[in-house]
């Protein structure tokens, strides 16, 4: 095994797929980011399908981890069942010492499958970042708690996070990149292995330290051409956690003060991505080291009058994602659809593993070596409210409730902020029936309107 690449995966939270400089925002200042651009390939259109719950991290972490569709997870993604592979449990079949460190918001019995190393592991969704209520890797994977209230979670009326320690005043992104440099400075097996940082960065609350705090002026962040005050109509999510950060109409200076503190931690958490990659180098890994980086859902701030994630608009759906490392071509951009689940498959591929019968992603090899095609349309939902189909210049957006319906049809190349409406334009009315069409075949073929939450979309559809 000792000629087997390594993996080394970098996953943020919340990091929408326009916040790399090297991609074409101007405003943002991630060197790291943009050297690993240089370095190998990004699919500039990957995606997540959605979210079953308002927490659209946890579903999207297990199609990560499981390479499986939205409605084919268990229980929303909270836990992982035995018949579904996980992927460091399938790179630990192979040979593979696995490490993990950071945010794992899949159950406490899931993660010693895919780990046979860690630290500093968060089991939650979000937290005071400078507080956090983590583990240190337990060999049982019993992970007894001791009972913490750190100041952030006491003082917005939270309950307490299970944990073992708390490293108070060390920010999370620090906390997890140091840990990570600590294991590979003292790796020395003859093994490949494979190393799952998950940053708790961007989500909020977005403090930092502040060189990175106040890297951004407000005042010189440009306004998203989509920004609104209020989205047009209420599909259900108007009282979720993400649409409160912020009051009713929008403020533009209030949004621009929110990219503002987005943009630093993007930064801050790039900084630490460059150190770990510095430690790759030193140890003469890196040559031999397959990268991945990639976020687990987008986010609004402010486009379409929406501020989080729980939508089908390419702001909240789109993520980034970038391959850099052995067999990878340099400084190439794929404009080829993806997901986030294909990612398993595709480094089965590039490893030559045999990926699991449970696996439903497809590999992205053939599109990052020869420029193939993957998918010519991609399906996505957000809870029972609703449904989304797009090609590769179309997207119809289906929406339910007991109160609404409404359905947007979007010019992705001539609109792509989503702005304009088609659906009444008697001109697109052939592309509204073939998308509509697509929109029923997949729903039965993701088995949406045979889950929990699928049902009562498609009940009222």
């Amino acid at each position: 095994m000792t000629n087997n690449p390594n993996v080394l995966f970098f996953f943020t939270d919340d990091q929408r797929f326009d916040t790399i400089q090297a991609l074409g925002n101007e405003e943002i200042h991630t060197p790291n980011l943009d050297e690993l651009v240089k370095s190998g390939t990004t699919f500039t259109h990957a995606h997540i399908p959605g979210g079953t719950v308002g927490a659209v991290c946890m579903p999207s972490r297990a199609m990560l981890h499981t390479g499986r569709t939205l409605f084919n997870l268990e229980n929303n993604g909270s836990t992982i069942p035995e018949n579904h592979s996980i992927f460091g449990e399938t790179l630990r079949e192979n040979g593979y010492e696995t490490f993990g460190t950071g945010k794992w918001h899949n159950g406490k019995s899931t993660f010693n499958r895919s780990f046979n190393h860690g630290a500093e592991i968060f089991f939650g969704g979000m937290n005071d970042h400078w507080n956090v209520p983590a583990y240190h890797y337990d060999p049982t994977g019993k992970y007894a708690s001791r009972k913490f209230i750190n100041n952030w979670l006491y003082n917005n009326k939270v309950d307490h996070h299970d944990c073992d320690h708390i490293s108070a005043g060390k920010h999370s992104s620090e906390l997890f990149s140091e840990c990570s440099i600590k294991w590979l400075q003292e790796y020395d097996s003859d093994n490949p292995f494979y190393m799952y940082i998950s940053f708790m960065a961007p989500h909020d609350p977005r403090s930092m330290p502040d060189e990175f705090l106040n890297m951004y002026d407000p005042e010189s962040i440009t306004l998203p051409n989509n920004f609104m005050e209020e989205h047009r109509f209420d599909f259900g999510i108007t009282e979720i956690r993400d649409e409160l950060l912020t009051p009713y109409p929008r403020r533009k200076s209030e949004i621009k003060r929110h990219i503002a503190e987005y943009y630093g931690m993007i930064s801050h958490l790039d900084n630490e991505l460059g150190k770990v990659i510095s430690v790759l180098k030193e140890k003469d890994l890196y040559d031999n080291t397959i990268i991945v980086f990639a976020g687990d859902n987008g986010l609004a701030l402010g486009q379409h009058g929406l501020m989080g994630k729980q939508s089908c608009y390419e702001h909240s759906i789109r993520v980034p994602l970038i391959f850099s490392g052995p067999s990878i071509p340099v400084n190439k951009q794929c404009n080829s659809y993806a997901y986030l689940l294909d990612i398993f498959p595709t480094i089965c591929d590039l490893l030559e593993i045999e990926a699991p019968d449970s696996v439903e992603g497809c590999s992205l090899l053939p599109a990052i070596q020869h420029d193939n095609k993957i998918r010519d349309y991609l399906y996505f939902g957000y809870g029972d409210c609703c449904r989304a189909i797009k090609n590769d210049r179309f997207k119809l957006i289906e929406y339910r409730t007991e109160e609404l319906k409404e359905t947007q049809l979007f010019d992705l190349i001539n609109d792509p902020l989503e702005k304009i409406n088609l659906s009444e334009d008697s001109t697109f009315h052939y592309i509204y029936s073939e998308l509509t069409g697509k929109l029923l075949e997949f729903s039965k073929e993701w088995n949406d309107t045979k889950h929990p939450i699928g049902k009562d979309f498609w009940d009222k559809y």
